[in-house]
């Protein structure tokens, strides 16, 4: 199972950028890409990451329309050239990867 992993803080809070009045929540494909991008990031210094499922997902998400998702495939690059992602695309990402085979 290939797990991917977004930021979250002690108190709850999930790491986002705004991006053209709209949130990007950066999605690793990894813990350790999530740790090395967060040495870069001063503000990701308080976040962990944590492996999301269907049931984060929509917490990320709540009441808001707004919220964007973007794959990182280089935590060494910058957090705003991930692959963007709809929640639906994401949501069937992470549930096509809990499906055994």
């Amino acid at each position: 199972m290939t797990d991917m992993f977004a930021m979250q803080r002690a108190n709850g809070d999930w790491f986002a950028l705004e991006d053209d009045g709209r949130l990007r929540v950066p999605i690793f494909h990894s813990a350790h890409e999530a740790l090395m991008a967060r040495l870069r990031s001063v503000e990701m210094l308080l976040f962990s990451p944590i492996a999301l499922d269907a049931r984060l997902l929509n917490e990320i998400v709540g009441d808001r329309n707004e919220v964007d998702f973007c794959i990182i495939n280089n935590p060494f690059a910058s957090l705003r050239r991930g692959l963007r992602l709809p929640q639906s695309q994401l949501a069937s990402l992470l549930s096509s990867a809990a499906t055994p085979t």
